[in-house]
């Protein structure tokens, strides 16, 4: 059973966000809508088979438990976890109309990584599958101003790899994401 299969059963059917009906069913796409606007919205294109897409937000704020001054029980919005034919990804993703406060952002990202470490704990313990979600690489992606009307996509890459939420990949403005893109994947 593969990492993808165990988190199917795992997590709840409706918080898993579904391919969306294309007449090209060869090209693979998925619509990530904030869940507070339903009028903001971003559209991954090209999307892996093995995937598995959760709205992480949907993860009761743990805040009867912790007393939240650090911004612990904040989560990004969508987490995708593939595993491609060359790379095995966690994509972190929070969604914004608006810019946002950068040090909220991160600890949003910080919180989704938290919770499918949750999940890691889970598989390894109730699964027993001892190497659930290793060799997973995390990447961290921030998109702002997606209620307006779409331009032309604004990506402001950091130095290095978007590995960390300090150094998430900003994009603004989306108008075509490619899966690709976002994980860091080199185009053949």
């Amino acid at each position: 059973m593969t990492d993808i299969d165990i988190l199917r059963q795992l997590i709840k059917e409706s918080v898993q966000v579904p391919f969306v009906n294309d007449y090209d069913k060869s090209k693979k796409k998925i619509k990530l809508t904030e869940p507070q606007h339903s009028n903001s919205s971003v559209t991954i294109y090209e999307m892996p088979d093995n995937v598995i897409i959760i709205k992480a937000d949907m993860f009761k704020s743990p805040d009867t438990i912790f007393a939240g001054s650090r911004g612990e029980c904040k989560r990004a919005d969508f987490v995708i976890i593939a595993d491609t034919n060359t790379k095995k990804v966690i994509l972190c993703i929070e969604i914004k109309t608006a810019k946002g406060k950068e040090e909220e952002i991160i600890q949003q990202l910080n919180g989704a990584r938290c919770f499918i470490l949750y999940c890691r704990e889970i598989g390894r313990t109730f699964w027993k599958q001892r190497d659930f979600l290793e060799g997973y690489e995390y990447r961290f992606v921030s998109v702002t101003h997606t209620g307006i009307d779409k331009k032309k996509t604004r990506i402001d890459r950091q130095p290095g790899v978007h590995d960390r939420p300090e150094k998430m990949l900003k994009i603004s403005s989306p108008h075509h994401l490619f899966f690709n893109q976002l994980a860091g994947i080199a185009k053949k």
